[in-house]
């Protein structure tokens, strides 16, 4: 048995991201890790354009109870107006290219106008209202890294930089197989006095696709050692990574060791010196990852948090460290030695 950060060094160490890379649209991006820096493929604002609606004109030209001659307008995406001189000034939209000669926004609430004429009534300072060109960012700019999480944000970065569609790390494929001879499916429990309803690799599944995985198969497989050795070689043909849950302890019937002998399971760890969770074990058979979680509810998602996601992360092309944050907080009082813990 090993302590908790022994086993997630050893998890960190060995775990490498080997499951390569696919172009997606960006619309199917998503929750993907990417695989490749990002650079703006233009700028961003591609030209001085305005913050508000209102009128644009020389800002050396601005004063309040002035007029203007109103010589075209400007609207987001469309021509430009005529170049603006002393005197005149030209109606913009949010959005719309500064014309040729202004620098300054002044918004419409503090304008008015009639026919071609336009005069500001009310102060107009101090902010400019333009965006000037490449702000936000110019053409060539690396604007996101290789492991970067696409969250809702990144995926409006991508599509600002004109990027359709992005490299990203392949998903992860999960099988899970549940043991025990007394679990049933969800609702059949009430049917026999001494049945549980098989509960953890609901939770299980779900962790595992929050974190980027897809679940290729989840199956159960009652105490029996044959079964379940041949649940385990199905398993490792299909998925990258086999959670068994169930059958970690020293029982007679607890074979989640033993129904991989036949696949020459290599044990990263077995037990860790924590509560909950302690029978879990992480080892590799045939090149792929198996994990051992808990049948106690609890401690199967308290040990999937720890060592099941942040090895996805690592498999996705992401750190440990992306998926465990550690928050230090001061005890509210004092521990005793009749101090409680959930059972393993």
């Amino acid at each position: 048995m090993i302590g908790f950060d022994e086993a997630l060094a050893l998890l960190t160490s060995s775990v490498r991201c080997v499951l390569g890379t696919e172009q997606v649209p960006l619309a199917q991006a998503h929750g993907r890790v990417l695989a490749e820096p990002i650079h703006a493929a233009i700028s961003s604002p591609r030209c001085a354009v305005s913050a508000m609606d209102g009128y644009a004109l020389r800002n050396a030209d601005a004063l309040r109870g002035a007029s203007y001659r109103i010589v075209g307008e400007s609207f987001a995406g469309g021509e430009l107006p005529p170049a603006v001189r002393i005197g005149e000034c030209a109606r913009i939209f949010t959005g719309a290219a500064m014309p040729e000669g202004t620098d300054r926004v002044v918004m419409q609430e503090n304008c008015i106008a009639g026919g071609d004429v336009m005069k500001i009534t009310g102060p107009f300072g101090p902010g400019w209202h333009v965006r000037d060109a490449a702000s936000d960012f110019a053409e060539g700019d690396l604007l996101l890294q290789p492991g970067t999480l696409l969250t809702p944000r990144a995926i409006v970065t991508l599509a600002g930089a004109d990027q359709p569609a992005a490299l990203v790390y392949k998903k992860p494929r999960v099988a899970i197989i549940a043991t025990g001879d007394e679990l049933v499916p969800p609702g059949a429990a009430r049917a026999t006095p001494r049945s549980i309803p098989e509960s953890v690799s609901c939770g299980v599944a779900a962790m595992a696709e929050q974190y980027g995985a897809t679940i290729e198969a989840r199956l159960w497989g009652n105490d029996d050692l044959l079964s379940l050795q041949r649940l385990a070689g199905r398993a490792l043909a299909i998925a990258n990574v086999v959670i068994v849950t169930g059958g970690a302890s020293v029982g007679e019937r607890d074979h989640a060791n033993a129904m991989f002998a036949e696949q020459e399971l290599e044990l990263l760890f077995s037990k860790v010196a924590i509560k909950p969770g302690k029978p879990v074990w992480i080892g590799r058979s045939q090149g792929r990852w198996v994990v051992g979680l808990p049948g106690n509810p609890v401690s199967a998602m308290v040990t999937a948090r720890l060592f099941l996601v942040p090895m996805l992360a690592l498999l996705e092309g992401r750190r440990a460290g992306d998926v465990l944050s550690w928050l230090s907080l001061p005890l509210a009082g004092p521990v005793g030695p009749k101090l409680r813990f959930w059972p393993c």
